[in-house]
């Protein structure tokens, strides 16, 4: 076997690889384009690029979706055992039982059969309080790490603070792995592209990001060429221009379709009693309906909405490999420069308390706004230190700081664009491994275990 690192910088595309990129610029001539994949998003295309499956084969059509026998929405969940197909560390031990495997940030991290694993786990303390920390496996590595690197900083991970600092965590804590354990794969996510990507979009100034992103590809090539590994770089998706946010609850809400129940005057989506109701991932929407025949009805609905250029059915499903159980009835694909939202209330006054914070479990869909600040704050960064003293003194708070206006969204992902902005990219150490031709995401785990075994 030969040791491999794979690092995810998730966003990159060719068009980024230039002059702020001296260490990605490298490897260029060693590279080859992903087709983009649908849905284009972290959970889905990573279980591909693990697998070599569809969605329709692993089970995983986003980020998140309808769990109809708990009646809850859930998104960003982290246990492994919900990616329904072999993972590249069965395929690779059957190969060789001495292979072993590190998952060193890439999701459902949990509940897996990775030899070593890292990942976000903030700790929910009994009095409401939410604070930074990690998972890991072995358990003892956890307090290890955060000894030797401090706590992870996972406000600096997702939410208007977000920084280089969590992907230089990361990075930090892959060296680690390798020096106490040295796999023979090793999986490492670098995120901090994607999230400036979708504040200010493909055309912003993120030279300064993609400086920063390239020195810890710098620092982990260096790193692990010299203890003779090889290094793959590739990227899940590209993100795209969007200027209009698309409101697919509000559009059946205001149809009659969708029920909320109103408590303390805040409104919540009540998905049982519901006709339809659409769980919103950044380009895709996954709509659920309890009764077949309302299908047609909610069909043409849709397929009448500016920003929505396809409503997939059961044929549409079948096509875009997406015919799994736990896809909705039926699957909404915005338009290029569109996305969509999950707000299903009329009125801001009664959006549910949890919208203007920083709440990925709570809320029923993706919510890129997490990433600003709300712009009627005249001293948002003044008002979280407020809250923050609130709670060390012991009382209730609620982190009220984040942004309700959709508009503030630059850039998104989930179709199978091509283009410049929307084009995966896949580099390599070994340039004899790279195919020359455009490869499929189902093709990456093939590769990935060429890469250890050949």
């Amino acid at each position: 076997m030969q040791r491999t690192l794979v690092i995810n910088v998730v966003g990159l595309t060719r068009n980024l690889i230039g002059e702020h990129t001296p260490n990605l610029q490298k490897l260029l001539g060693n590279s080859v384009d992903i087709k983009p994949m649908v849905p284009a998003v972290t959970c889905a295309v990573q279980a591909t690029y693990l697998t070599g499956k569809t969605p329709a084969e692993h089970g995983i059509v986003a980020n998140g979706w309808y769990f109809r026998d708990l009646n809850e929405v859930w998104l960003w969940r982290q246990s492994n055992r919900l990616i329904q197909a072999p993972k590249i560390w069965d395929i690779a031990r059957a190969k060789d039982s001495s292979f072993t495997c590190a998952n060193t940030f890439w999701w459902y991290a949990m509940a897996t059969g990775a030899d070593y694993t890292l990942t976000p786990r903030p700790l929910y303390c009994a009095d409401g309080s939410k604070l930074p920390d990690c998972y890991t496996y072995p358990l003892e590595w956890r307090e290890e790490l955060s000894q030797k690197l401090g706590p992870f900083p996972l406000f600096q991970f997702w939410g208007p603070a977000t920084s280089i600092k969590s992907s230089a965590w990361i990075a930090d804590a892959a060296i680690n792995v390798e020096l106490k354990k040295s796999p023979s794969l090793q999986l490492v996510y670098l995120p901090h592209l994607d999230y400036c990507l979708q504040k200010v979009g493909p055309q912003g100034d993120i030279s300064k990001d993609l400086q920063e992103v390239d020195a810890l590809v710098g620092k982990l090539l260096d790193f692990f060429t010299a203890r003779d590994c090889r290094v793959i770089v590739l990227s899940e998706y590209g993100i795209g221009a969007v200027d209009k946010p698309v409101h697919p609850n509000r559009i059946l809400r205001e149809a009659n379709l969708l029920a909320v129940k109103t408590d303390l005057g805040h409104e919540y989506l009540e998905t049982a009693t519901s006709k339809a109701f659409a769980v919103a991932d950044h380009q895709i929407a996954h709509v659920y309906i309890q009764d077949a025949e309302l299908i047609p009805t909610v069909k043409k609905l849709f397929e009448q909405q500016p920003g929505i250029a396809r409503v997939l059915d059961a044929e549409g499903k079948r096509e875009l490999g997406l015919d799994h159980e736990r896809s909705g009835e039926l699957i909404l694909l915005a338009e290029a420069n569109a996305w969509f939202t999950y707000y299903y209330w009329l009125d801001d006054n009664k959006a549910p308390d949890f919208a203007p914070t920083v709440e990925i479990h709570r809320k029923p869909g993706y919510d890129p706004c997490e990433l600003f600040f709300n712009p009627k704050l005249r001293f948002p960064m003044l008002r979280m230190a407020g809250k923050v003293l609130r709670k060390k003194l012991g009382f209730r708070y609620l982190m009220d700081v984040i942004s309700m206006q959709p508009e503030q969204v630059k850039g998104s992902h989930g179709l199978a664009l091509s283009g410049a902005d929307s084009t995966p990219i896949f580099m390599s150490t070994e340039a004899r491994l790279v195919p020359r031709e455009p490869i499929a995401a189902t093709d990456v785990c093939d590769l990935m275990l060429r890469h250890v075994f050949d």
